[in-house]
Parts: structure tokens; C-alpha cells; sequence
């Protein structure tokens, strides 16, 4: 097929094709607002904490940490284990963007390379564009943004009792994202339990019962991930052949 009969992604195609993510983000951070709320955090603060953040796990976490006062070294690292898998997510997107990319359009580009944007933008064969990734993020963050706002505002419209029950909505995410793929993956189910054998050890055990939930959280989580790869270790063939793959859709 000839370059001239593929269509060019444009901003209207970036916010068509994030129109789903956004309606998604809305009901997932208006929990978050809730929560945000219940905690004491003013409009102002979490509405910035999910522009400066936007990450759902990162924020809902965070928050928590902060509301039993954790150290700031403690809130990073946490935070920055958590998130560390944009670091691959972005450099996978990075090959699917035109070289005439510039370092600032990159730079926001990953800013708002969540795992929604990105799972779409990789699935895309037309060549992607920043208009149309720009498009995908602003209409992504803004469906973020305004569930958080609204989380916030709803406290006063709801009762306190609901408010508090809405903490739960942090261990149901986490449930909703890890079931379906350890359903289907004894490697992703053992990883699982290990991490939560790691978690409930160190909350239990008299000589690190003392320790912050952050650190329970980068301790449990790495180590659960090192004994994950050294046990189930993707063979190389499989990742020469889906290079393969992804190299003959390209041609």
C-alpha cells in the first residue's frame, strides 16, 4: 500500500480513541477524590497531586502514606518502585514516534504515558504523531483531573461512614488489575503470593514490624519480582520472535 493512502493520526483521532480511557479515569479518581477528602486533603492540594502524579496506584498509595505521616525518602521510593515500569513502557512507545520528535514533545509524551494510553497508542499501524498523543493525554488527564475535583466536592454530599468505606477502593483496584492475568499465568500468581508472603512477614515479625508501609511495600514488591524473574525467565526466542513479528507489521 502506498504512503500516500495511510492516514495521518491526528489530535481529533488522539481524543476519539482516549474518549473510553477518560470515562475510565472518572470513576476510578472520583474515588480517589473521595478518599483525598476523607483524609483532609483540600480541592486545591489533590487536584495537583493528580496532575503532578497521574498515576492511580501512585496516587492512591501516596496518599496513604502521607496520612500516617511516612518519611519523604520513605514517599518516593515507594512511589518510584511503583511507577518504575513506565520507564519500559516509554522506551517501547519511543520506537513507534517519527525521529523528528522533539526532546520536549518526548518529555510530554511520557508525562502522560499511562498503561491505558499506552496500550492503545502500540496497537495504532499508522505511524503516531504528538498531535494525536497529545490529544490521547489531554483528554485523559482532563477525565482525571475532573473526577478528582468532584471526588473532592462530593463530601459534603455524602456521608462520613461512606467516605471511610471508600478505602477499600484502593485493595479493590489492585484486585480488578491482578486477577485477570493470574488467572491465566502461574508465573503472575506465584509472583502474587510471594509478594504477599513478603508483605505479611514483614508487618508481623517483631524485628520489622516497626517498619514504615513503604518500605514494607518496596521490600515485599522487589523482592517478590527478583524471585519471579530468577524463577520464570523468559526465554530469548520469544522475544526474538515477537521482535519479528513487530518488525514484519512494520514492513
Amino acid at each position: 500500500m502506498s504512503d500516500f493512502n495511510i492516514k495521518t493520526l491526528g489530535f481529533k483521532d488522539g481524543v476519539k480513541d482516549a474518549i473510553p480511557i477518560c470515562l475510565g479515569y472518572l470513576s476510578v479518581s472520583f474515588a480517589f477524590g473521595m478518599i483525598a477528602a476523607a483524609k483532609g486533603m483540600p480541592v486545591w492540594a489533590a487536584g495537583l497531586f493528580s496532575v503532578f502524579c497521574l498515576s492511580g496506584t501512585g496516587q492512591f498509595v501516596g496518599i496513604n502514606l502521607m496520612s500516617v505521616r511516612a518519611g519523604i525518602i520513605e514517599l518516593i521510593m515507594t512511589v518510584a518502585v511503583i511507577n518504575a515500569r513506565y520507564l519500559l513502557l516509554s522506551i517501547t512507545l519511543s520506537q513507534k514516534l517519527p525521529s523528528k520528535t522533539t526532546f520536549w514533545q518526548r518529555l510530554i509524551i511520557a508525562y502522560g504515558n499511562t498503561d491505558e494510553i499506552f496500550a492503545i497508542a502500540v496497537t495504532r499501524t499508522q505511524p503516531l504523531t504528538f498531535s494525536y498523543m497529545y490529544g490521547m493525554i489531554f483528554i485523559s488527564l482532563s477525565g482525571w483531573l475532573g473526577g478528582t475535583i468532584l471526588g473532592e466536592l462530593a463530601k459534603g454530599l455524602i456521608a462520613e461512614s461512606i467516605l471511610q468505606a471508600m478505602n477499600i477502593a484502593l485493595f479493590a483496584m489492585y484486585i480488578a488489575l491482578i486477577m485477570p492475568d493470574a488467572k491465566k499465568s502461574v508465573p503472575v500468581t506465584t509472583v502474587v503470593l510471594i509478594g504477599i508472603a513478603f508483605s505479611c512477614a514483614l508487618t508481623y515479625l517483631p524485628f520489622t514490624s516497626n517498619l514504615g508501609e513503604g518500605w514494607i511495600i518496596i521490600i515485599a514488591g522487589t523482592a517478590a519480582a527478583l524471585i519471579g524473574a530468577a524463577a520464570f525467565p523468559s526465554p530469548l526466542s520469544e522475544f526474538e520472535n515477537s521482535t519479528d513479528v513487530t518488525a514484519a507489521e512494520e514492513v
